[in-house]
């Protein structure tokens, strides 16, 4: 067994237990942002322009955009009760088919039908400086990796545990570090072993096997024809091509090594990468010669966003305010989750048993040991994530243990699952029932039979129905809609959101009436905050 599988009672402070104890687990805030694209009703990604029934992308606190005008992003607000959360991403999806006429939105992690690069639409955010730069940015993510590579969406998890739970945490232990420092050292602590054990949701969660020839273009690949379907590519053992070399990865950032091993080394290593000159984005240059933007900068990353993780440690940004800044004023805030695909099989691409373990999985990499990483560990952590990618199902693959060993998958996902037991058993006291245990035997069975995985049931379906990808992803979001728009929207709740829209837009035209600096004044002020970031010796 590896060290980082293990988790001894003493890892689980007895207190946990407490009947009286229960509110620092409860109290677990989580929150979902999830990508769709809005399709045509020909099956081609939508051309028309973010509908005004759904408010300002820019101010919007809740239905914005992603890369594209056709790329919608939902966002629910925190919250403890996971029924809540449901509703609340239930209830956006309802609101924004009522806003879309005939289009769909999307059932997949992978496109539909796609065109050229130039015709994928980048998203409009106004003309204000903060609109300005959210939409330079996309054009700059448009001449580095193309624009089709950004149509990818996916579902990003937020989870945080409660302050009185790292007070509790600091107080067993007898921690002398001021419990601000102590949270955050903590937060590093699961975020390390998140990334060691990530490969383990890209297997049970992974559902993009396959994906429509119009994604790939004329970029080279080594996907193989569905049978005789030459529309459909796919791998026969591939669990998220979204998260492989095709999908939200970055062949140039696979030279960067980013620190988890403190919120200080983390701040410092992902700010050198966004103040250092990369060559071949010196190329493209900041501005074309009729002196339109073209990027952001010249680094290897324009802003923190464009850094492809499986997870980010964040902190809520004020007004103007950079991500890394705030990290480095106010620590770390919430983990977000970036490595889950759309749940094909869900109307709104997640569900409550995946968010139940995905509890567990978090509380685990809370409070197992979590030594340093270095960069061979790092090496071995992308070397996994590219195995499962590609070929997790295939029976005996092995992967690279933190030490540098080869294991068997299904070894390492059983000691694993033997860890996360005594966890389950606690949520389901803190909750009542048997929720949490029960999700944990439906991904335990994913184990023992990759059959039950939503990758292979794609691909099942796929055969059985004898549909290409394309119609058989289009056919999920006919059915879904239907089922959303079956499902009355609450009046309070349509109410409420249409007062958003309204007011986002009279948020935006007021942003729009002030006075702008000079847009490149405003990103040079805007990036004098990294230099900061970069040169402070400690983070505050």
């Amino acid at each position: 067994m590896s060290q980082y599988t293990k988790l001894s009672p003493e890892q689980i402070p007895a207190g946990l237990f407490d009947r009286e104890n229960a509110p620092l687990l409860s109290g677990i805030l989580r929150g979902v942002e999830k990508e769709c694209l809005r399709v045509a009703d020909s099956g081609w990604i939508a051309a028309t322009t973010h509908p005004i029934g759904l408010g300002s992308a820019l101010t919007h606190p809740q239905i914005t955009t992603d890369f594209s005008e056709a790329l919608l992003e939902f966002i629910t607000p925190p919250s403890h009760r996971l029924g809540m959360l449901l509703e609340q991403l239930t209830s956006l999806h309802q609101f924004t088919y009522r806003h879309i006429g005939d289009e769909l939105l999307w059932s997949h992690s992978m496109p539909c039908l796609v065109g050229k690069s130039d015709d994928i639409p980048v998203a409009l955010y106004g003309t204000t400086n903060r609109g300005k730069m959210k939409t330079v940015y996309r054009i700059g993510l448009g001449h580095r990796y193309g624009r089709v590579m950004q149509t990818v969406a996916g579902v990003h998890y937020n989870f945080s545990l409660p302050g009185s739970f790292w007070a509790f945490m600091h107080q067993n232990e007898g921690s002398v570090e001021e419990l601000d420092q102590y949270t955050n050292r903590r937060y590093f602590d699961l975020i390390r072993n998140f990334r060691r054990n990530y490969w383990l949701l890209i297997y049970l969660f992974g559902a993009s096997p396959a994906l429509c020839r119009s994604f790939v273009q004329d970029r080279p690949h080594a996907l193989q024809p569905f049978g005789e379907d030459q529309n459909t590519l796919h791998l026969p053992y591939a669990t998220s091509l979204r998260m492989g070399d095709l999908g939200y990865q970055s062949k140039a950032q696979e030279s960067l090594y980013v620190c988890y091993n403190s919120l200080e080394s983390y701040v410092k290593t992902l700010g050198r990468a966004i103040t250092t000159p990369y060559a071949p984005y010196a190329e493209i240059g900041v501005t074309d010669s009729e002196g339109h933007f073209c990027q952001l900068n010249t680094g290897l990353l324009q802003i923190e966003n464009e850094f492809y993780s499986a997870i980010r440690p964040k902190r809520s940004a004020q007004k103007g305010e950079t991500a890394l800044t705030a990290l480095c004023r106010r620590g770390v805030e919430y983990i977000e989750v970036r490595c889950l695909d759309i749940d094909p099989f869900s109307p709104i691409g997640i569900n409550a048993d995946q968010i139940r373990f995905l509890d567990i999985f978090l509380l685990f990499c809370a409070l197992a040991d979590s030594p340093h990483c270095d960069r061979t560990e790092f090496q071995h952590i992308l070397a996994n994530q590219k195995i499962i990618v590609s070929e997790g199902r295939r029976p005996g693959v092995d992967l690279i243990t933190p030490e540098g060993q080869s294991i068997s998958m299904r070894q390492w996902a059983n000691e694993l699952f033997d860890a996360f037991q005594p966890l389950a058993e606690l949520l389901d006291q803190v909750h009542g029932g048997n929720a949490y245990s029960n999700s944990l035997k439906v991904q335990k069975n994913k184990i023992d039979n990759p059959d039950s995985t939503p990758s292979a049931r794609v691909l099942t379906e796929l055969h059985e129905q004898k549909l290409s990808f394309h119609q058989w992803a289009k056919q999920r979001a006919v059915i879904h809609k239907r089922t959303l728009l079956a499902q009355p929207l609450a009046p309070a709740v349509e109410k409420l959101l249409n007062d958003m829209a309204e007011e986002s837009l009279t948020l935006q035209a007021d942003e729009e009436r002030q006075e702008q600096a000079p847009f490149s004044d405003y990103l040079k002020s805007y990036y004098e905050q990294y230099q900061r970031c970069c040169n402070e010796s400690k983070v505050a």
